[in-house]
C-alpha cells in the first residue's frame, strides 16, 4: 500500500508540473511548428503575445486608417466623412487649378511630355518616402508586370497631359468621366461580356453628353484641334486598362499603395526620359523652363503634391464609405473644377456644355447605380402610380370628412 500510495504521490506531481508547463508556455505563447515541403524543413515561429506584453504599433494599427499621418479612426464617421470629403475637394480643386495654370504659360503647351516627366520624378520620390514609413519595404510585385503597368501609365498620364495642349481644360475633364465607355468596349469584343439595361444606358448618356461637349468646344473654342480628342480618347483607353492591372496585381502579391506608386512611376520615368532623348525633346523642354523655373517646375511640384494627396483621400473614402460615396463625392469635385475653370481662366462658354455636362452626369449615375442596385433600389413605375393613387385617395377622404 506505502509503494503504491507513493506512486500515486509521484504521478500527481507529474501531473501538476506538466500543467505548471504548459501554463507558462501558454503565458510565454511562442508556439513552433515544423513544416515540409519536398523533403526540406522550414521552421516558422510564431509568438503571441500576452496580456501583460505590449503590442507592436504595426499590429494595433492593422485597422486603422491613416492619411497623411492622420488617423482618422479616432473619429466618429460623420467626422471622417468630412475629413475626406474636404481633402478630396481642396487637393484636387487645387491640383486641376495649377494644371491648368501650367499650359497656360505662354509657349508651355507642347511640352506636355516634359511636365509628365517631372512629374513621375515627384510622384517616385513621394513614393520612396512612404515606403520608409511602413515596415516591410520588400518588393512584392515582378518586374516584368511593374513594366507593362508604367508603359500603361505613361500612356495615360503622358497623353492627358499632352491633350491640354490642344483642348479646354472643362473638355478634358468630361472626357476623363468617361472612362466606362472604353471599359464597355473591351468588355465585349474581347471578354464577350454583357450588359444590362443601366450600363448600356449610362454609356449612350456620356457618349451623347461627350459629342454635344466637344461640338460646342469645337464651334466656339478658337484654337480646337481634334488632335486633343484622339490623345484623351487614347489616355482613356490606358486608363481603363490600367486599372484592372493593377488591381489584380496588387491582390495577388499583396503589395501596398507606396510600392506600386514607387516602382510604377519610377519605371515610367524610364520610359519617358528614354523617349524624349530619342526625339530630341528634352532639351529643349529643359531650356524653356530654365527660364521659368517658379512658373514652371515649382507649379509642377505643388501640381504633383496635391494629386498624391489627393489620391490618398479618395482611397480613404473607399475604404470607409465604398465606391458608390466616393464615386459621387469625385464626380461632384469635377464638376466643381469644370465651374471654376470658366471663372479663374476666360475662355468662351455657350449652355451647350451645361446640357452636354448633365448627361454626362447622369451616365455616371446609372453606372454607379448598376453596380448597386442591391444597395440602392429605386422606385417602379408601377409603385410610382400605387403612390399617387394612393394620395388621391387620402386627399379625397380628407376633403369629404
Amino acid at each position: 500500500m506505502d509503494l503504491t500510495q507513493q506512486a500515486r504521490d509521484i504521478q500527481n506531481k507529474r501531473v501538476e508540473e506538466t500543467n505548471k508547463n504548459n501554463s507558462e508556455s501558454i503565458e510565454c505563447s511562442k508556439i513552433t511548428m515544423d513544416l515540409k515541403f519536398n523533403n526540406s524543413r522550414k521552421y516558422i515561429s510564431i509568438t503571441v503575445p500576452s496580456k501583460t506584453q505590449t503590442m507592436s504599433p504595426h499590429i494595433k494599427s492593422i485597422d486603422d486608417i491613416v492619411v497623411l499621418g492622420m488617423n482618422l479612426s479616432k473619429f466618429n464617421k460623420l467626422t471622417q466623412f468630412f475629413i475626406c470629403v474636404a481633402g478630396v475637394f481642396v487637393f484636387y480643386l487645387i491640383y486641376g487649378y495649377l494644371q491648368e495654370l501650367i499650359f497656360s504659360v505662354e509657349g508651355f503647351k507642347s511640352y506636355g511630355w516634359y511636365l509628365t516627366l517631372v512629374q513621375f520624378a515627384f510622384y517616385s520620390i513621394f513614393g520612396l518616402i512612404e515606403l520608409q514609413l511602413i515596415q516591410d519595404k520588400r518588393r512584392r510585385i515582378p518586374g516584368k508586370t511593374y513594366m507593362i503597368i508604367a508603359f500603361l501609365t505613361v500612356g495615360t498620364m503622358g497623353l492627358s497631359n499632352t491633350s491640354l495642349g490642344y483642348l479646354n481644360y472643362p473638355t478634358q475633364v468630361i472626357f476623363k468621366c468617361c472612362k466606362l465607355i472604353p471599359v464597355m468596349l473591351g468588355g465585349v469584343f474581347i471578354q464577350g461580356k454583357r450588359y444590362n439595361v443601366a450600363d448600356v444606358s449610362a454609356a449612350i448618356c456620356m457618349s451623347l453628353g461627350l459629342i454635344w461637349f466637344t461640338l460646342a468646344d469645337s464651334t466656339i473654342a478658337p484654337n480646337f484641334n481634334l488632335t486633343g480628342v484622339v490623345l484623351i480618347s487614347l489616355a482613356l483607353c490606358a486608363d481603363a486598362v490600367i486599372g484592372n492591372v493593377q488591381e489584380k496585381a496588387m491582390k495577388l502579391h499583396n503589395a501596398s499603395n507606396s510600392e506600386m506608386v514607387l516602382y510604377s512611376y519610377s519605371i515610367g520615368f524610364v520610359y519617358i526620359l528614354l523617349g524624349l532623348t530619342c526625339t530630341s525633346g528634352l532639351g529643349p523642354a529643359v531650356t524653356f523652363c530654365a527660364k521659368n523655373p517658379i512658373r514652371t517646375y515649382g507649379y509642377a511640384f505643388l501640381f504633383s503634391l496635391t494629386g498624391y494627396f489627393g489620391i490618398s483621400f479618395v482611397l480613404a473614402l473607399i475604404k470607409i464609405f465604398g465606391a458608390l460615396i466616393a464615386v459621387t463625392v469625385t464626380t461632384g469635385r469635377k464638376a466643381m473644377t469644370i465651374v471654376l475653370s470658366f471663372i479663374f481662366f476666360a475662355k468662351p462658354f455657350t449652355f451647350q456644355y451645361v446640357w452636354s455636362g448633365f448627361l454626362v452626369v447622369l451616365g455616371i449615375f446609372l453606372n454607379v447605380y448598376s453596380k448597386n442596385m442591391d444597395k440602392v433600389r429605386l422606385p417602379s413605375l408601377y409603385d410610382l402610380i400605387n403612390k399617387s393613387v394612393e394620395a388621391r385617395k387620402s386627399r379625397t377622404l380628407a376633403q369629404t370628412v
